[in-house]
């Protein structure tokens, strides 16, 4: 990096302005984005709950995994291009970082394409697989057959959030999320109270309000502040592109992780449910809210990661591996309060959550208690687990954030609930969460310890290497 270059890096605000000032900056406005991510969706079950009951929940949560699945894509691309963008900028890169932009764009274009050709094609028969039983089948039919048309916008707008927030504008980033949360939350009651759609009404709201995200993420192209966006950025380069997708692995993972965990989790309740008191059709619905609710929590702690990464990856391409570290604790330390909190909200005030969502009988209720209380039982270890994982992606290391996010999901929650269901019935399904909840934390420790002692040698090496250190 010559003198020049590297001037203008170390006057960049990421290496210059406070840490917590820049989390905030970072911070907010991406958890914002992540939570009206969420509440896409849970919007929607609330509304559906209230409006045409629990049957109508249980087929939102049969139809989930089709967004799981896009969103993890959408975040292969975004994540994965915001983290090549934020780490080319610290090396004074504008060109590969422009570059990587612009094969960003591309790829999310071609991906909303395929997925919503191949949606459409084969929902049916994956409404079968996900665990819909045949009183749940006719309702996740209508929901599904919408939602599927809005995928794709979400996709594209979701991986140019990412990449507007890696250039210093999580506010827009915000905006464009929010927009289409609000569309979406004034547009539901109308659709299903008022026109008498259902279900279908839930999924009509959701897709207009991704339409008009997506329109303002695209209108942000031509107001980046550190490139100069153009079309002939956008000619797919092949190393570019495996290398940003590469760096996207573990968002991916994560989210493929979540949409197994649904589709097992879903038949589990499903096989076990019927086998208790509490029929099939309770479970699916009611761990369809547990879940949706629990992705609230955890999207403070992706938003938070994830407004994070900008600072951890310009710092860390850099060379201020000091300033790497004091981010990444700071980041902990945030994540785990709200952990904490959340953790109480669940365990001393389930039924008030509950409650939101519409009544049911008493064993619905009984469930639905038993479930937060079970399931989520080691939630606050998640905050640490999640920033330790999106901490690895932001300094380029995927295969590290790779195995970090598939420890919960895949290397402990899905074997559980395959074992446990076969001793404690459908009770043993919920013990899972709270199993690979400790698990992965404990996992995290390890890689984390590691990691520390290995930024601070960096930081003593980089030391001695400045001629203040000679």
């Amino acid at each position: 990096m010559n003198q020049e270059v590297q001037t203008g890096v170390q006057q960049n605000p990421l290496a210059t302005e406070k840490v917590s000032k820049l989390i905030i900056k970072f911070g907010v406005p991406s958890v914002v984005a992540m939570l009206v991510n969420s509440l896409y969706n849970i919007v929607d079950q609330i509304f559906i709950g209230n409006g045409v009951g629990y049957l109508g929940n249980a087929a939102t949560n049969v139809a989930f995994p089709m967004v799981t699945i896009s969103l993890a894509i959408a975040l292969l691309i975004g994540d994965g291009g915001a983290a090549y963008f934020s780490l080319k900028l610290g090396e004074g890169d504008k060109e590969k970082a422009a570059k990587g932009l612009g094969n960003m764009v591309t790829v999310s274009v071609i991906a909303g394409v395929l997925f919503l050709v191949l949606g459409l094609l084969f929902f049916n028969p994956l409404l079968g697989l996900f665990g819909a039983t045949d009183k749940v089948l006719p309702y996740a039919q209508q929901y599904t057959q919408v939602i599927i048309l809005g995928l794709p916008f979400m996709m594209i707008s979701t991986a140019l959030n990412a990449s507007i927030r890696a250039d210093s504008s999580p506010k827009f980033a915000m905006v464009s999320m929010l927009t289409g949360a609000v569309i979406n939350t004034i547009l539901d009651p109308i659709f299903i109270f008022v026109f008498k759609w259902g279900v279908a009404g839930a999924a009509w709201a959701t897709i207009i309000g991704q339409i008009a995200g997506c329109i303002i993420s695209f209108v942000y192209l031509g107001r980046f502040k550190n490139v100069k966006f153009h079309a002939k950025l956008m000619k797919l380069d092949w190393k570019t592109t495996r290398t940003f997708l590469s760096f996207g692995a573990s968002s991916f993972i994560t989210q493929v992780a979540v949409t197994l965990v649904i589709i097992v989790s879903n038949n589990v309740l499903r096989i076990f449910g019927a086998q208790s008191v509490y029929g099939a059709e309770i479970p699916l619905s009611v761990f369809g809210i547990v879940m949706k609710v629990n992705q609230i929590l955890m999207s403070f702690f992706v938003g938070l990661s994830v407004g994070g990464q900008p600072i951890i990856g310009f710092n860390y391409g850099a060379r201020n591996f000091d300033r790497v570290k004091k981010t990444y604790l700071r980041l902990v330390t945030i994540a785990t309060v709200i952990a904490v909190l959340g953790w109480i909200a669940f365990m001393f005030f389930p039924e008030y959550i509950v409650a939101v969502f519409g009544q049911g009988d008493a064993l619905y209720q009984e469930f639905a208690i038993k479930c937060f209380r079970l399931y989520l039982m080691f939630c606050f270890a998640n905050g640490f687990q999640i920033v330790s994982s999106i901490y690895f992606q932001a300094i380029g290391k995927p295969v590290r954030s790779s195995i970090l996010s598939l420890s919960r999901q895949i290397l402990f929650l899905i074997p559980m609930l395959l074992i446990l269901p076969l001793f404690f019935g459908v009770e043993g399904a919920l013990y899972s969460g709270a199993v690979a909840d400790a698990g992965a934390a404990l996992l995290a420790a390890g890689f984390i310890v590691y990691e520390m002692k290995r930024l601070d040698k960096k930081h003593l090496k980089t030391l001695k290497n400045t001629p203040e250190g000679v």
